[in-house]
């Protein structure tokens, strides 16, 4: 079984969101775990959607420079999302009854090998299309 960990793009912007208080701490903590066991897999769609949301949409933006020097950093654990990747979304959306963009999110993790996926917006404990999902923020209190 592989022990790669996919990360949806919360854990990336909380890491990266001094705002976010115990998320951050908490996703900083995650992905320097992940780094140092390179097991860390993210898809085009995370780095594009962390972009977006730390220079406009959080509290206190980070600076493009910033932002694209992490987009930068973490391109090494991108896999592409191809054709193929589309079609196995639209089979996990119907499925699954979730949303496209987020079961994009599992078949890229599906493509990455990994055996999980790191998300507070899907169902942590529920398994799609043979994916575990895990809240990394589920046990935290002071949030």
């Amino acid at each position: 079984m592989s022990d790669r960990t996919f990360v949806d793009t919360n854990v990336l912007i909380y890491a990266h969101d001094v705002d976010a208080k115990a998320k951050h701490e908490a996703a900083k903590m995650v992905l320097h775990e992940l780094w140092s066991e390179r097991t860390g897999v993210l898809s085009m769609q995370v780095l594009q959607e962390f972009y977006v949301n730390v220079t406009r949409k959080i509290p206190h933006p980070i600076s493009k420079e910033s932002a694209r020097l992490v987009v930068s950093s973490y391109a090494i654990w991108c896999v592409d999302t191809t054709p193929a990747e589309i079609s196995t979304a639209f089979r996990i959306e119907d499925e699954s009854q979730i949303g496209f963009w987020d079961a994009l999110i599992v078949a890229s993790a599906l493509k990455s090998g990994a055996n999980r996926i790191l998300s507070e917006d899907l169902n942590a404990g529920q398994t799609i299309a043979g994916m575990r999902i895990e809240n990394p923020f589920a046990t935290l209190t002071d949030l």
